[in-house]
């Protein structure tokens, strides 16, 4: 069986809870034996590199239109895709990775606006939506319960 892989979308970092639950998806990952890839906008790439200088969770740091390209060209996919979603932007960067992957996509809501944000997704996805702008903790254990069964059923 080939190393399964996890690819992390995560576009502007306006909402402080995006960096703190990112590093926490990848920690989850890796112990479930799953390497992550996180993309991003350049700010949240930055965010995410200072807060792990040592890199004991991130692996590879790339750019969002570099692996939408990879992707597309079919140079590489991945096993699962967590696309983090604040704003509209978030929604098409989602909806785009529905149309181009093969990987099982969750759509990761947070911010003052998560619910309303969560009806507007129109593509199949597994939705884990929580009011969570300052504290990540509602996002953590909606994360936390999928994750349960995102685990078991990749067995």
């Amino acid at each position: 069986m080939s190393e399964r892989t996890a690819l992390l979308l995560l576009g502007c970092p306006q909402v402080p809870v995006q960096t703190s639950m990112a590093l926490y998806l990848v920690h989850m990952l890796r112990q479930q034996g799953i390497r992550s890839v996180v993309a991003g906008t350049p700010a949240a790439r930055r965010l995410l590199e200072v807060a792990d200088p040592g890199r004991h969770y991130l692996g590879e740091v790339v750019g969002l239109d570099g692996v939408i390209d990879e992707i597309t060209g079919k140079v590489r996919d991945f096993d699962l895709c967590f696309v983090f979603i604040h704003n509209d932007s978030g929604i098409a960067y989602a909806g785009t990775m529905a149309y181009i992957s093969r990987a099982r996509l969750y759509a990761l809501l947070y911010g003052e606006a998560a619910e309303d944000l969560a009806g507007e997704i129109e593509f199949p996805c597994e939705v884990v939506a929580a009011r969570a702008v300052h504290s990540p903790m509602p996002l953590k254990r909606r994360l936390d319960e999928v994750m349960q069964w995102a685990a078991a059923s990749m067995r």
